[in-house]
């Protein structure tokens, strides 16, 4: 297989009051291809709304093992890569962490691939 180039997602999501009426938007960037997801929640919150975006965004790579360089304004979802809140929340079988099952469907997909954060 031919090396494939690395793709970059920017991600966003957001919510009117919290919880709230909320959404959450992707672009995804692999050489000249782009293409833009988005979605949206009638009760739902600002934090779920920014991991979701980054999923979502995971979910659209049709192959295995790419390298994914995400972009997102959200400090909960970047800090819980780079600062391994995520690690220490799955050894705990995510007791007291909220959005656990969006962290357990992003482990899945994160797990496919090379992903690297920035804020």
């Amino acid at each position: 297989m031919a090396d494939r180039p690395p793709i970059t997602l920017y991600t966003d999501g957001a919510s009117s009051g919290n919880p709230g009426p909320g959404g959450y938007g992707v672009i995804l960037r692999c050489g000249s291809y782009e293409k833009e997801l988005s979605g949206g929640f009638a009760l739902t919150t600002n934090n779920r709304m920014e991991l979701l975006a980054v999923i979502v965004g995971l979910e659209a790579v049709k192959w295995e093992n790419a390298i994914i360089n995400v972009f997102s304004d959200s400090t909960y979802v970047v800090k819980a890569l780079n600062e391994g809140w995520l690690t220490k929340w799955e050894r705990s079988g995510f007791k007291k962490a909220k959005n656990a099952d969006l962290w357990q469907r992003f482990l899945v997909v994160y797990r496919r691939h090379r992903v690297s954060f920035t804020w």
